[in-house]
């Protein structure tokens, strides 16, 4: 029997969804250690600074053993068919998690898997670092149903987790993209069935941000992506979250980044470091949406 997986934002409820981010908020001695003598297996495919860490410590502070594994330890479909991977290490752990490039990678580990799987980055979704943004955006602002987020940039899987948890909790959502960098129009309405106010796209980073809430944005480049460095540079020239973009957000506007961060290309150094920017707030949440979604799929309500 194939357990309960958290694969996309998606896979939670709008219920859920705000039950895992008040689990995230509980204090640690609050939730029982529900892992207690249990490990978690962390594959690593592609490499990481917030994922590893806040993984790592989200699994000891549920009482749990997190086993860290490079990608080429494990071989997915090359050393070893990923189902086979699956299901020797679920003899092993009590859930598994895997950073992948590819995302039926973990689609087919949850297939496979008895035990819970959880995806903490695809190509297609970053549900972990969509739990930290609305998080965050909800410690900020309360309430987010009505709010407006804008994000800037490349609709990547960032952007899409992001318009998911967004959508979910009720938000009006706006993208600003560059053409052959947006989403499809079958996409947008899919977000809005998600439950959102309303949903926009547009190539212009003013028509997005004016009126924001939350202005997020996020590497042009990102891993796996560097051959394509300069087209990218040029295809998203004019896409710079500056001062003078973020005059035209909300009064109370913040801004976010998923980090790691390039100032000068996709933001200014005096946005990012500056009074507005909530990036370090949101980088933190890491470890807290992570504590939050293991200790949900560890039965914790």
């Amino acid at each position: 029997m194939t357990a309960r997986s958290l694969l996309d934002i998606t896979d939670l409820t709008p219920d859920e969804l705000d039950l895992v981010l008040d689990v995230s908020e509980r204090p640690i001695d609050a939730l029982a250690r529900p892992l207690a003598g249990l490990g978690v297996a962390l594959i690593f495919e592609k490499p990481s600074n917030r994922t590893r860490q806040s993984m790592e410590m989200a699994v000891v502070q549920l009482g749990g053993h997190p086993v860290y594994t490079r990608g080429e330890e494990v071989g997915f479909d090359t050393r070893e068919p990923v189902e086979d991977i699956a299901r020797i290490m679920e003899g092993y752990h009590a859930m598994l998690a895997a950073r992948v490039f590819d995302h039926s990678v973990v689609e087919r580990l949850a297939a496979a898997a008895s035990v819970p799987v959880v995806n903490m980055l695809s190509d297609r979704s970053h549900p972990l670092q969509g739990l930290a943004d609305v998080l965050t955006m909800r410690q900020c602002f309360g309430g987010l149903a009505g709010l407006t987020v804008a994000y800037v940039g490349d609709y990547n899987n960032v952007a899409r987790s992001l318009a998911e948890a967004s959508a979910m909790l009720g938000m009006h959502v706006r993208l600003a993209c560059p053409a052959g960098f947006d989403a499809a129009d079958g996409e947008l309405e899919r977000v809005r069935l998600l439950g959102a106010r309303s949903v926009e796209q547009t190539v212009s980073p003013q028509e997005a941000v004016v009126g924001a809430h939350a202005v997020h944005t996020d590497t042009w480049v990102s891993m796996g992506q560097e051959a394509d460095k300069q087209t990218r540079r040029d295809a998203f020239e004019g896409y710079t979250v500056d001062a003078a973009l973020m005059s035209v957000a909300d009064p109370d506007a913040v801004f976010m980044h998923c980090l790691p961060a390039y100032r000068g290309l996709e933001v200014a150094a005096d946005v990012i470091d500056g009074p507005r920017s909530r990036v370090l707030q949101q980088g933190h949440n890491r470890l807290h949406a992570a504590r939050g979604a293991l200790a949900f799929l560890a039965g914790v309500r």
